[in-house]
């Protein structure tokens, strides 16, 4: 009888597991640091002083656009952002999302696909963020990149779907349910902004499945050349 010690890590892409890692060891290190092991009394502002550096906000952006000026250390808002978060909950349920999304994607589509729908997602989802609505609350966590993965899971159903016959309006039920979720506590607190960037997310990662899906490029130069 033969004992099977290998790691659940080891069904995982690698790039599902940095990713992950990294977001859960900087949550780690604020919640450290807030118990004062980590910094000393410093070490208890210093989620605060991240989330000042690089949370997207409202003003920061209409700063930039009144005076015509994108500063790099401002722009890094919009790509670190995603790796911050409220706290250890907002924290753990990205994580736990990131490891079942991402291996799905990353999976079907690649690693490096994996990475381009989280990022890009959740840059546009800052992008809207800031350009659609006048939001108070700072925009910070991986949600749209998370719902970027969720719009590439949402593709890979989508095509299934089609595959069988079965109706493809099906594919769009988790996103359905999340913002039905999300549209509720919106209205109770008054605050739309996370809905625009998880939107913006989405929309983003399902359309960008069609060029990272395996052959997307190809049949998209293939539909180019036609025309």
């Amino acid at each position: 009888m033969r004992c099977d010690d290998s790691s659940p890590f080891n069904v995982i892409p690698p790039a599902v597991v940095a990713l992950s890692v990294l977001i859960a060891g900087l949550e780690v290190m604020f919640q450290l640091a807030a118990a004062g092991i980590l910094g000393g009394q410093d070490g208890v502002g210093w989620r605060i002083a991240a989330l000042t550096d690089y949370a997207v906000r409202d003003d920061v952006w209409e700063w930039m656009l009144a005076n015509r000026n994108f500063r790099p250390d401002e722009l890094l808002r919009f790509v670190a952002y995603p790796l911050l978060h409220g706290g250890f909950v907002h924290a753990a349920f990205v994580v736990v999302f990131l490891l079942a999304l991402g291996k799905l994607v990353a999976e079907a589509f690649s690693s490096a696909a994996f990475l381009a729908i989280f990022w890009i997602s959740a840059l546009v989802g800052a992008l809207a963020f800031v350009t659609i609505l006048d939001s108070r609350p700072a925009l910070v966590g991986g949600y749209p990149g998370v719902y970027g993965l969720i719009g590439a899971f949402s593709f890979i159903q989508w095509v299934g779907l089609r595959g069988t016959g079965g109706s493809q309006f099906r594919a769009f039920q988790l996103i359905a349910i999340l913002l039905a979720i999300q549209l509720l506590f919106a209205t109770l607190y008054g605050q739309y902004g996370d809905i625009v960037a998880d939107l913006g997310g989405f929309v983003t990662g399902f359309l960008l499945s069609f060029l990272l899906s395996p052959g997307g490029w190809h049949r998209f130069l293939v539909k180019i050349r036609r025309r």
